[in-house]
């Protein structure tokens, strides 16, 4: 990471969601400046309402999400300041088509692998696999290489579905096919972008049916 942000904006998050951005999470970043809510109630509430109204369908879930740690809120601003790693091809002033889910998904690893022990991480991982379960009928009808051109039209939850599919794309990637090296997994993502992008990311690492 060459080319750090200005800084990060503490941010409420009615401010985040209705005034510095549209979308309805409190946290994102641009070139200069990351902005984020602090406020870990806020976030747990935020979370729970995945759920869509069948919290008592998943109480395993809404569990989970009501006790939200500090560490993970804190992998959250990972994600935000991950997003500028000069690892990642496009720039933030770029109009993404074709791989936003690498970089989120890449995002969500790093930041998770680095902040978060091996309990903690291998939870998150068994909660958004049941999430993906739960809603992949209702959301899961388009392929990863879309994430963003439908997914930031709808509510929190389609939203997300796309992030969890994501993290789980890109674990597969660094520890199934890669054994572990993320480097090996970037190299693949410089060569398909340097010649010339001619397939979708999904066909080129051949996970297109991962989620089937």
């Amino acid at each position: 990471m060459r080319d750090l942000p200005k800084g990060i904006g503490w941010t409420c998050e009615e401010l985040a969601t209705a005034i510095f951005s549209q979308i309805p999470i409190p946290a994102f970043t641009n070139r200069d400046t990351i902005y984020i809510s602090p406020d870990l109630s806020g976030w747990r509430k935020l979370l729970v309402s995945q759920l869509e109204g069948h919290e008592n369908d998943h109480p395993s879930l809404k569990e989970f999400y009501e006790n939200m740690s500090e560490n993970q809120l804190l992998t959250i601003l990972g994600h935000q300041l991950t997003h500028h790693s000069n690892l990642f091809v496009d720039e933030f002033d770029d109009e993404r088509k074709d791989s936003i889910w690498f970089e989120e998904g890449m995002c969500d690893y790093l930041a998770r692998k680095y902040l978060l022990n091996s309990v903690e991480f291998n939870k998150i991982t068994e909660i958004e696999s049941k999430m993906i379960e739960i809603f992949k009928t209702k959301y899961g009808n388009h392929s990863l290489d879309e994430f963003g051109k439908f997914s930031y039209q709808g509510g929190l939850t389609s939203i997300m579905f796309d992030y969890w599919r994501s993290f789980m794309a890109v674990k597969y990637l660094i520890e199934v096919r890669a054994n572990h090296n993320v480097m090996v997994v970037f190299d693949e993502y410089h060569k398909w972008d340097k010649e010339g992008r001619k397939l979708p990311l999904t066909q080129y690492f051949n996970i297109d049916s991962l989620f089937d």
